[in-house]
């Protein structure tokens, strides 16, 4: 019987070890794009991105175009030349889902267990097509998304009712997002060329592996870009291991969540004033180190934070980043024939990308939730312990929240001033 266990175990070692190396192009493609779109934004300002939403939701466009717009497209969103992206962000999914499925079960068997009740890690992803009733959507694209990106489709009536439409919507996103997430699309943004709104939906709750005492936190110095020190409520954790190392101008500390399948990326420049720098230095192969750090008794002191910014209009960002023809630029260029068929000047093209996030950290954990819609319109040695290290996060740095498996990122930014949401 032991054998039979320790065969099966080695299986399923083998198994996801294959399913990890195949969410891995997934990975590099989240994070390559995350990191181009955080370069874009102020550098002076808190933000906060889901490279993993913006991805999902620019995948299932992608789904839908052809030619010398689908070439486009995947160059920007640093897909490979093959389908691979398809299977490989269908299997990063049913892993983030297994995770929230495995933990859920783990809280309720623990609930019985010592007869209490926890407040459990939650993890949830969604995405839908919005379309409009009785456009000619061609059925093999709008199969392909329910049964590989789990995308059903619902029927709108943008044409008469493209206000209510809009608030359909957002409902939709607030409740997949704990009310986290509110008024992605504005009422104005959907009208009576609109034919397809595809959306993803992301929200997380995660308590830490070795929560922070509240009673440890105290105001305590943070250096702002230029230099000026404000009083934050600060976090202290003395009694942890985290993942750590230390790179020539940037330390990197990572905090597992619970489960552990998911964690904190913090990476702090030396340097003070060394942000921008650090910023230019970031990419998919640093983000997928710092996902395996050794661990490592680290004290360690972690400014409390929320960021919530104004909705991201996105559709500057990627035409700036190369992606011209899908925002029908030059006007008849846009090819999203596999989405819905051409006739004459009727034709499809991305109207706008809306992103919208939130993060919280504090002593209990993480919250954080993003949506991102796409508007498509017609026209072993004993040895003496290591004294622990001692990281002060006093300035600004950069974050992010990985899956350790991949190293994916599901959020993605940066602190500059955490007095400020």
């Amino acid at each position: 019987m032991k054998k039979l266990l320790w065969l099966a175990s080695a299986l399923l070692s083998i198994h996801l070890t294959a399913a990890a190396a195949s969410a891995n192009i997934a990975a590099n493609a989240i994070n390559q794009l995350g990191i181009d779109l955080l370069r874009q934004t102020k550098p002076d300002q808190n933000t906060v991105l889901s490279p993993y939403s913006i991805q999902s939701a620019m995948a299932m466009a992608y789904e839908g175009a052809d030619g010398a717009t689908r070439t486009e497209m995947a160059k920007v969103l640093h897909y490979p030349d093959n389908d691979q992206i398809r299977d490989s962000l269908n299997i990063l999914r049913k892993s983030l889902e297994q995770i929230a499925n495995n933990s859920k079960a783990s809280v309720e068997e623990l609930q019985k267990e010592v007869n209490k009740s926890f407040d459990p890690f939650t993890l949830s992803t969604a995405n839908r097509l919005f379309g409009q009733v009785g456009y000619e959507f061609r059925a093999p694209y709008l199969s392909l998304l329910k049964a590989n990106y789990d995308a059903p489709f619902e029927a709108l009536d943008f044409r008469s009712n493209a206000a209510p439409s809009a608030k359909h919507i957002n409902d939709w996103v607030e409740q997949q997002t704990h009310n986290r997430i509110k008024d992605l699309i504005s009422t104005t943004a959907l009208n009576a060329l609109t034919r397809l709104v595809l959306v993803n939906a992301i929200y997380l709750k995660a308590p830490w592996m070795e929560p922070f005492k509240a009673t440890a936190t105290k105001p305590n110095t943070f250096f702002l870009l230029n230099a000026k020190p404000v009083k934050i409520p600060t976090m202290v954790q003395e009694t942890a291991r985290f993942g750590y190392d230390n790179f020539k101008d940037f330390v990197a500390v990572t905090l597992p969540y619970q489960p552990s399948d998911l964690q904190l990326l913090i990476i702090l420049p030396k340097s003070r004033t060394g942000l921008g720098a650090l910023q230019t230095k970031l990419s998919p192969e640093l983000l997928a180190r710092c996902s395996q750090l050794q661990e490592r008794q680290i004290i360690l002191h972690l400014p409390k934070f929320k960021i919530q910014p104004p909705l991201f209009a996105l559709k500057d960002g990627f035409e700036q980043l190369g992606m011209k023809q899908a925002f029908n630029v030059p006007v008849g260029s846009a090819n999203f024939d596999k989405i819905a068929p051409r006739h004459g000047d009727d034709y499809l093209y991305i109207s706008d990308i809306f992103h919208k996030t939130f993060i919280d950290v504090d002593e209990k954990g993480t919250e954080a939730a993003a949506a991102t819609s796409i508007v498509i319109m017609t026209m072993g040695i004993h040895r003496e312990p290591p004294k622990p290290i001692e990281v002060r996060i006093d300035h600004p740095f950069l974050f992010a929240i990985q899956h350790r498996d991949t190293g994916a990122c599901l959020f993605l930014g940066r602190v500059t001033d955490p007095t400020k949401n």
